[in-house]
């Protein structure tokens, strides 16, 4: 895993107001370094050493205009959506971020937002998917 974000994902983040990261930092400063730049809710993944998991929670969650939004790294998303939903029901969220799977996945059920981002640095399969970032713009409620 690199050691830090590629520099195109930092030119994205030089104008957001929030960045999420769904686990598998593989060390703090991924975390840190877009920090710079604007505030990040992170969680810890499976790949992460045991200085990340300390710093870092298994679940987060934030309020964006009006938007529950939370953030975990591995909601059993191999085996389906019935982890996500219970997730998503019992932290009363309007989105749900995910990781582990490395793979893009956008899903609205009912009123929910399911998103996997995929990987800045390690997109699966390697060879045929370049990675990726989500870019998530929630507007205020009128």
């Amino acid at each position: 895993m690199p050691k830090k974000l590629p520099g195109k994902v930092l030119e994205v983040f030089k104008d957001v107001d929030l960045i999420i990261h769904a686990g598998d930092l593989t060390q703090i400063d991924v975390a840190r370094e877009p920090g710079k730049l604007a505030p990040v809710l992170a969680v810890h993944g499976n790949m992460d050493p045991l200085e990340v998991k300390a710093e870092l929670p298994e679940m987060n969650m934030v309020v964006l205009n009006g938007w529950k939004i939370g953030v975990t790294h591995d909601p059993h998303a191999l085996w389906g959506m019935g982890e996500m939903r219970r997730i998503a029901k019992e932290n009363n969220l309007n989105v749900l971020v995910f990781g582990h799977t490395h793979r893009h996945s956008v899903k609205w059920e009912g009123n929910v937002l399911f998103i996997n981002p995929k990987s800045p640095t390690d997109p699966l399969p390697p060879m045929f998917v370049k990675s990726t970032i989500g870019v998530l713009i929630i507007m205020k409620q009128c």
